[in-house]
């Protein structure tokens, strides 16, 4: 063990040489992988995503007809573009999410385990990389996220559908992300693109932490012939993922309703705080609320886990990133033939 963390601390002082040398630094690779990932994912499972929101808002029309109903009153009103309804914004906020939270989760893990040379593997480690860099990532691109709710809140048929329906919406339209943007600074300023950023914290630091210790923990029992193997990643991904989003689920519907909230004609409640949120669903709309879409969200978790870290994988592999055991073990070689150990690179 000692021996091994004494590898991985080698390793790690390599990638921060490399980063200041004259090459492509790695965080910059592990950037682009982890944006060109998201993004893949995200646009995979866009109609699940959508009828996701739709039931988390309780849309009157969508609320009572399950999933089937749901698809079929979209493909009615919208036709196939409907399911794809936000995504736009989706993929414009995943993109640098998912490359800030995959370049920021290696990067305050290599920067622990050279502040803290002594903290071994396990839940310390992975737990507090992988919430500090969810956090990160979330604070850097919300506004995106709320204007894809927005969005995908919308329900409105093409032209030639309109007062011909039962499902037509009067409502007025974001016609775009930047239209949605500029709309949200001008009625509420920079406070209002950061509404109900309170939960999203909230449920991103247990989230990011606990999918990245179960991924890292899970990788660790898998025999090291099958450790490439995409089912075995696919599994450990969405295991992970799957336990990580059922504790911190009930976070999420608040998060949906407080960015909704101006829309929706059946929620007058206004200026209520994450928690009271919560006790608020609870009372008036019954626990179940809580979890409501979250079969769904099963439904898109497991093919946007496995797509999410098979593209990633691919990305690195692409960009000549090598693994954190790759990379401990060319360190130790090179302590072997030199006392030099920044003539490792990257790349």
């Amino acid at each position: 063990m000692a021996e091994e963390r004494r590898r991985e601390v080698a390793a790690t002082k390599a990638v921060e040489q490399d980063v200041r040398g004259g090459r492509v630094p790695l965080i910059v690779k592990e950037f682009v992988a982890g944006g060109v990932a998201g993004g893949v994912a995200k646009t995979a499972v866009a109609p699940l995503e959508r009828v996701k929101i739709l039931f988390q808002t309780r849309r009157a029309e969508f609320h009572t007809v399950g999933l089937l109903g749901s698809f079929q009153k979209i493909l009615q009103t919208e036709g196939l573009l409907g399911f794809y309804r936000g995504n736009g914004a989706s993929v414009a906020r995943i993109v640098p999410y998912a490359a800030l939270h995959y370049m920021a989760y290696e990067q305050y893990r290599r920067w622990i385990i050279l502040g803290f040379p002594d903290v071994g593997k396990g839940p310390v480690l992975d737990l507090v990389a992988g919430s500090i860099a969810g956090g990160t990532a979330v604070i850097f691109t919300y506004p995106l996220d709320l204007v894809r709710t927005k969005l995908a809140y919308q329900v409105v048929g093409p032209s030639r559908l309109k007062n011909k329906g039962p499902y037509h919406s009067s409502e007025q339209v974001y016609r775009g992300i930047l239209d949605c943007i500029l709309k949200i600074h001008r009625q509420n300023g920079l406070r209002g693109l950061y509404r109900g950023v309170g939960p999203s914290l909230y449920g991103i630091f247990p989230y990011s932490g606990l999918k990245f210790y179960f991924y890292e923990e899970l990788k660790r029992h898998i025999p090291e012939e099958h450790k490439q193997d995409v089912i075995m990643k696919l599994a450990c991904g969405s295991l992970a993922a799957l336990l990580g989003q059922t504790i911190t689920y009930p976070l999420d519907v608040v998060r949906r309703q407080m960015q909704v909230q101006a829309l929706s004609t059946s929620n007058n409640k206004s200026g209520k705080g994450t928690f009271e949120s919560l006790v608020m669903i609870s009372q008036t709309q019954g626990w179940r609320q809580l979890f409501s879409g979250l079969s769904i969200n099963y439904l898109k978790v497991v093919p946007s886990v496995a797509i999410g870290f098979t593209v990633y994988d691919i990305m690195k592999s692409w960009l000549k990133v090598p693994s954190r055991d790759e990379a401990a073990a060319a360190s130790a070689v090179t302590e072997n033939k030199s006392n030099h150990p920044s003539s490792l690179h990257t790349s």
